[in-house]
């Protein structure tokens, strides 16, 4: 049996769908979790007037929330976390690029860590993955993602770029 492909229509089947769903990024034929990601690169300068105190409350906020949105998301499809279930990783994006100055050196460097950590899931992204199920779940693993793709991103900002400048 294949995988459920979605639709616009599920998209709007329930408001917890639009969020889960990526607005639609999620329905993308390839890669829906890169395409996904990608949502996280505007919500992140969208926050960058709030400080670091105040993207980590947002990114609290939007991490709770996405607990609720994908739990339901994945209720309403059917299947835990569908690949078009995105909301994980756009909170994964904003933690990546929560410390990183804005340009597009660490943008481009954060979105592809991020993207690397996302699908390799080394211990314990992956140990995560497999077994804590749920809306809690879906959204963990993308956290120790970016937590993981915040420190390399610092590592190369901080120590390898100025050697090669």
């Amino acid at each position: 049996m294949g995988q459920l492909r979605l639709r616009p229509k599920h998209v709007v089947a329930h408001p917890a769908n639009v969020f889960a769903l990526g607005f639609g990024l999620g329905l993308s034929k390839y890669a829906p979790g890169t395409v996904g990601s990608l949502l996280g690169l505007p919500l992140f300068l969208l926050l960058q007037p709030l400080g670091i105190f105040g993207m980590l409350i947002a990114i609290a906020v939007l991490f709770g929330f996405g607990v609720w949105c994908c739990e339901v998301c994945s209720k309403n499809l059917e299947v835990h976390d569908h690949p078009g279930i995105v909301w994980d990783e756009v909170v994964g994006m904003l933690i990546t690029l929560l410390f990183a100055p804005l340009s597009w050196l660490s943008l481009l460097l954060g979105f592809l860590l991020f993207r690397f950590f996302d699908v390799l899931k080394p211990w314990p992204i992956g140990w995560v993955d497999a077994r804590v199920s749920g809306g809690l779940g879906i959204m963990l693993d993308d956290v120790l993602a970016g937590i993981f793709a915040l420190a390399a991103l610092q590592i190369i900002l901080r120590w390898l770029v100025p050697l090669v400048s």
